[in-house]
């Protein structure tokens, strides 16, 4: 199910070492695992604490911020930081200032501003904006078309005085301050731009070096032979706008929207724990307590749906499965009286809508070539992603508790829209 947009070229190192006459297949992984640990790692970090910005407002909703606030209504829906659409730039920058300084920088200016509610999340939602695509478009640079949705799945899953809501958002603010300081250090840049400073660089002055340049070749060589857009063309505005009227781009952006990180799963971390203590009657404790779980289970799913993905090369298929189980536990989550079935229901909307993140990154990638074009469509997806964060935080009307209805009816629809859309790209990417 538009698999193979490169067709002819299927490499994966952990399964099909890439020929290499000076370096065995142990030693072709032992590289691919040392671009794991210090760029999957710390970018998956990263972003947990920018999930964590996103998620924390339901926890402070439920541990006393709609009281002490006064918010009514929608005031608690306008509050979630999706004006990303203002910022779009994220893969250009990264490749003017380097992972370093860039994604260091607005990650440590998002955590000092994160302290605050309304006005300063519009600032937040601008920063996170930069982040995510910036992050994609690195990951995909360094990893082949069957090597990425593993990557992708952990780079999400990684997602006294005061009252105890304060506390929640205090917290959260040092430890990304934290994290933008430390990534400082240990973050890549991207491989031909590492090649090139490691080849110019004597062993007398070089002081810090990543991989030899025999292992930068072993990278670049098997993206080069996968999808054959390893090196970075120069930048064309032309040609990077273009990018941006393929409708079969704008259709792999819909999937996001749909039930990826936006519509479906930021509903469900903005309103499962008020979900729990409105509609399922839940005590505070018990309703912080029970948020835990389903996104636990989600992992477990995440990760194996991103190793069947990569296993099997399939894409397509991992997303149709996720979608039609999210159309299954939304109905049970919320339109059942018996609190085990909305548990279960709960369980099955929340792994499934979070499998899809990685599941959607990949099929994204693998159905993208060029750098160029692979930027553009990244900003197309963050683009989506924050008017399907606007669409979640908003169809989970306050009038309409304790099923929310209207905006379960709208989850179940773009669950079905997923389905539609890699239906109708199957041969066409």
């Amino acid at each position: 199910m538009a698999d193979d947009a490169v067709k002819g070229v299927s490499v994966e190192a952990e399964r099909s070492p890439t020929e290499d006459k000076e370096m065995t297949p142990q030693e072709q992984r032992r590289v691919i695992r040392r671009v794991d640990m210090q760029l999957i790692v710390m970018l998956g970090l990263l972003h947990t604490v920018s999930l964590i910005d996103r998620g924390n407002l339901s926890t402070a909703a439920v541990a006393g911020m709609l009281t002490e606030l006064h918010l009514h209504g929608n005031e608690y829906a306008s509050c979630p930081p999706f004006t990303q659409t203002i910022c779009m730039l994220g893969p250009a920058l990264i490749r003017k200032l380097g992972p370093r300084v860039f994604l260091a920088s607005i990650c440590f200016i998002w955590g000092v501003t994160m302290t605050q509610l309304v006005g300063i999340q519009i600032i937040i939602g601008a920063l996170e904006a930069g982040f995510s695509p910036a992050a994609v478009y690195l990951i995909a640079t360094w990893y082949t078309r069957y090597q990425t949705q593993k990557r992708f799945a952990i780079f999400y899953l990684l997602g006294s005085n005061l009252s105890s809501w304060r506390w929640i958002f205090i917290i959260q603010c040092l430890l990304t301050c934290a994290l933008a300081c430390i990534s400082y250090f240990i973050l890549i840049d991207f491989p031909d731009r590492m090649k090139s400073t490691t080849s110019t660089t004597t062993t007398t002055t070089q002081t810090h070096q990543f991989l030899s340049p025999h292992e930068y070749n072993f990278i670049i060589q098997q993206i080069h032979t996968d999808r054959a857009d390893a090196t970075l063309e120069p930048f064309n505005l032309k040609k990077y706008l273009l990018a941006t009227l393929d409708i079969n781009i704008w259709a792999l952006g819909l999937i996001y929207f749909c039930t990826t990180t936006t519509t479906t799963a930021y509903s469900i971390a903005y309103f499962l724990p008020l979900i729990y203590r409105q509609g399922m009657g839940f005590s505070e404790g018990a309703s912080l307590c029970l948020f835990a779980p389903p996104y636990i289970a989600a992992g477990v799913m995440m990760w194996f749906t991103s190793w069947f993905g990569d296993r099997f090369r399939v894409r397509g298929p991992v997303l149709v499965f996720n979608a039609l189980l999210t159309v299954v536990g939304l109905p049970l989550m919320t339109f059942t009286n018996t609190n085990g079935v909305n548990l279960l229901g709960c369980f099955f909307a929340t792994m499934s809508a979070n499998s899809n993140v990685p599941a959607a990154m990949a099929y994204q990638a693998n159905n993208t070539r060029g750098q160029w074009t692979r930027a553009a469509c990244s900003v197309i997806f963050v683009g989506l992603d924050a008017s399907g964060g606007m669409v979640g935080s908003l169809v989970f009307r306050s009038q309409d508790t304790p099923q929310y209805r209207v905006g379960i009816y709208m989850c179940i629809g773009t669950s079905v829209g997923v389905v539609l859309l890699v239906v109708g790209l199957t041969g066409r990417v």
